[in-house]
């Protein structure tokens, strides 16, 4: 628990709610535990509905440039039908489970500069307000972080990390944003892409990888994006050779680049690798964007991607974002349009 508030829209002596979250990250797809907390105010009050929502900071890409807001993206009502007496003081346990796609926010224990909130809100005779701001803390799959961890150990650096609005062409995806994490290109790269960033899309079953390849323009055409996306199940996380699929996912997107970097008229082209069938299938995603992150910096260790923050927010500047992004933007929550 980070933040308490005051129900506000109720005027003094209305209840006060304060959530707390279990300590620790919890998984995409995981169970989120915890209770709220209630205490009673000044009179009895009715509590028709006590709500958890989960929101994120993403960034919008428009003509005239970015901006940045609030998207709610899963609601669960965990409590409510009771009557709160007088200065009485309750707790709801309560046990959610995250959507499949909910970004990571640390790697390796650090903060990646993702900003996620959980927000309660109690519904008390016809009137609602946010009572309540947490952080959420969400760490990486086994898969997710058995694919990062072969880019560290195959050379490439964490650089930042950011939430998209918008959606990719062709792939499963259920939010509406997605998150970026940039990586510099290992040295036997770097003469072909500025950055490689990666977007993980999970399910129950398996997880969609979209790698885009910042392009360097050449002396006769100009550098652009290209896009490749591949299908794993979380099953093979013990028994692949993480290293050399991840190579070979790499040397796939520079090719498919190098095939389609003179003559294509899009941003962003796109390919599907199935299976072990090595087939693909071409699309074009006019959605696809990226931007800076929120200067979080990863330098490479021996031992894979290892999170160092040089410049960038260490843990207690992250959850200062929190507080400071999420209280300034309640009036315009729902995201950009």
């Amino acid at each position: 628990m980070v933040f308490k508030r005051l129900l506000g829209s109720l005027g003094v002596g209305g209840p006060m709610v304060d959530t707390v979250l279990v300590p620790g990250a919890v998984l995409p797809g995981g169970g989120l535990s915890g209770e709220v907390r209630l205490e009673g105010g000044g009179a009895d009050f009715d509590i028709e509905h006590i709500t958890l929502e989960l929101v994120a900071r993403v960034e919008a890409e428009h003509e005239d440039g970015e901006s940045h807001g609030t998207v709610a993206f899963d609601q669960y009502v965990v409590g409510g039908g009771f009557r709160l007496a007088q200065g009485e003081h309750r707790s709801v346990p309560f046990t959610v489970n995250l959507p499949w796609e909910t970004p990571i926010t640390e790697l390796y224990g650090q903060q990646l500069g993702i900003v996620l909130g959980v927000h309660t809100e109690l519904s008390v005779a016809g009137a609602k307000d946010k009572g309540d701001l947490d952080t959420l803390t969400v760490g990486p799959l086994p898969a997710q972080e058995a694919i990062l961890e072969a880019f560290g150990q195959l050379g490439f650096g964490f650089k930042s990390a950011d939430l998209e609005y918008g959606r990719i062409g062709g792939t499963g995806q259920r939010l509406p944003f997605y998150q970026e994490i940039e990586l510099t290109p290992a040295p036997q790269y770097a003469h072909a892409v500025n950055e490689i960033e990666v977007t993980f899309l999970a399910t129950p079953g398996g997880m969609e990888v979209i790698l885009e390849a910042d392009k360097r323009g050449g002396l006769l055409s100009s550098g652009h994006d290209a896009l490749t996306r591949f299908t794993v199940s979380h099953d093979d996380v013990p028994h692949h050779n993480w290293n050399g699929l991840v190579d070979g996912w790499v040397r796939e997107l520079i090719e498919h680049r190098s095939s389609y970097g003179s003559n294509s008229s899009y941003g962003h082209v796109g390919y599907s690798h199935h299976g072990d069938h090595g087939r693909h299938e071409e699309h074009h995603d006019d959605g696809r964007r990226s931007g800076p992150g929120l200067g979080t910096a990863v330098a490479v260790g021996a031992a894979g991607l290892a999170v160092g923050v040089v410049g960038g927010m260490v843990a207690a500047e992250v959850v200062d974002e929190v507080g400071d992004f999420f209280e300034g933007d309640d009036e315009d929550e729902g995201g950009e349009d």
